[in-house]
């Protein structure tokens, strides 16, 4: 018996709808497929976020936990006793006898940094780390001024190199002859005659650690700020010796001592004592040099100005006529300079000015060259730039008198 057309068609239709239900249900399955990865990509977006607030939750619970905390303060520990520690608080130097735990005292010695609280108890100890105002002072980076920068004080730039550089080079010869090397150079002279630049051509050509300081960044306003200070900075010397340290302006802590009973002239004369030791003391210094420089020679205490202290005093004077020369063509040296420029007659014109004056008047004319729109320097640019600079000086001094 055979089949009718309808008998034949009839699993033939099934079987084509069937087929397109699991082409169907595929579409879908891929639908949900990549519906699910989206919503996984959410997902770890969600958590990503989440982390995110969660752990900016922990810090603003962190710091408003610090910011309800008592503050605590910087002590320091002056005794132990059996009765306990006694401790002097940073700024209002108050003493007050505080009890601690057996442990921590093991770990406690006088002239230790600690922190206590309202009730002045120590919660903790702190690093016994050199003054930040210390470091500071030091330089980490050689000025770019060298020996051949210098010019009018030949023989004082000898001296200097044989008082600070030659001790840290050549140690060996001051050995075979027997002698120990100065231990420091005081320069003193009228202003702008090259002191500074003495020193940081030291700081250029030797490999020791170079600090610089002020005398004025040593006059401090509580009392023992300036003397710890000074303890500090000498410290420092100590840990990175070799060592050079320059004080200018000396003479704002190491004035003629007087009769004075304030209490800022006693500060001062407290940090001058403690400079005193730490040049000169019991203590060996080791491989540290001392330069110092003034304007104000006169105003000196004597004790800082005996050997063992500073070994040689050094005048820094104005240049003379050769020494203008000089100075007039190490400035010059990267100038466009006219052929009519005489630096012959420059420095006999100039006769009253110091180094730094020459150097202001080679700026000064390279201005009036820039002014005109020129790129090449005249000698009348050179005596313009004197006239000036005199006029300047002139009416600054009528203004001192003016407020004197």
């Amino acid at each position: 018996m055979t089949d009718t057309v309808d008998e034949v068609d009839l699993p033939y239709d099934e079987d084509a709808s069937q087929q397109k239900k699991i082409e169907a249900l595929q579409e879908r399955l891929e639908v949900l497929e990549a519906q699910n990865e989206e919503m996984r990509d959410k997902l770890l977006d969600a958590n990503a976020e989440n982390n995110k607030y969660q752990q900016k939750l922990e810090r603003l619970t962190h710091e408003n936990k610090k910011l309800k905390q008592s503050p605590l303060f910087v002590a320091t520990v002056q005794e132990l006793s059996d009765d306990g520690v006694i401790i002097k608080q940073h700024g209002n130097n108050q003493e007050a006898l505080t009890e601690v735990t057996d442990e921590m005292r093991d770990g406690l010695e006088p002239d230790d940094r600690v922190a206590v609280n309202n009730s002045l108890s120590i919660v903790k100890q702190l690093d016994n780390e050199t003054d930040v105002r210390a470091r500071v002072m030091q330089v980490d980076q050689s000025p770019d001024v060298t020996f051949a920068d210098i010019g009018g004080i030949q023989e004082q730039m000898e001296e200097v190199r044989e008082t600070v550089e030659m001790p840290l080079t050549s140690p060996e010869m001051f050995e075979d002859v027997g002698i120990d090397p100065p231990s420091g150079v005081l320069l003193h002279g009228p202003p702008g005659t090259g002191k500074t630049m003495l020193a940081k051509a030291v700081a250029n050509e030797t490999d020791a650690t170079f600090i610089k300081m002020a005398g004025s960044e040593l006059v401090h306003k509580f009392i023992g700020e300036g003397a710890k200070l000074v303890r500090d900075l000498f410290e420092l010397a100590r840990q990175e010796e070799p060592a050079v340290v320059f004080i200018d302006e000396i003479d704002a802590i190491a004035a003629k001592r007087t009769e004075s009973k304030t209490s800022g002239d006693a500060e001062v004369q407290r940090t001058m004592m403690q400079l005193l030791s730490e040049m000169d003391g019991f203590d060996d210094r080791g491989e540290i040099r001392i330069i110092a420089a003034t304007n104000r020679f006169d105003m000196l205490d004597r004790a800082i100005l005996r050997p063992g202290r500073f070994d040689r005093l050094i005048e820094v004077p104005k240049p003379d006529f050769e020494g203008r020369k000089q100075i007039f063509e190490i400035h010059t040296r990267g100038m466009n300079v006219a052929d009519d420029v005489d630096f012959e007659a420059l420095a006999e014109d100039v006769e009253e000015a110091s180094g730094a004056d020459v150097k202001a008047i080679c700026t000064e004319a390279g201005m009036f060259a820039i002014r005109d729109d020129r790129t090449e320097v005249a000698m009348d640019d050179f005596l313009d730039a004197w006239e000036k600079i005199q006029q300047e000086e002139t009416e600054d001094e009528d203004v001192s008198r003016t407020f004197a």
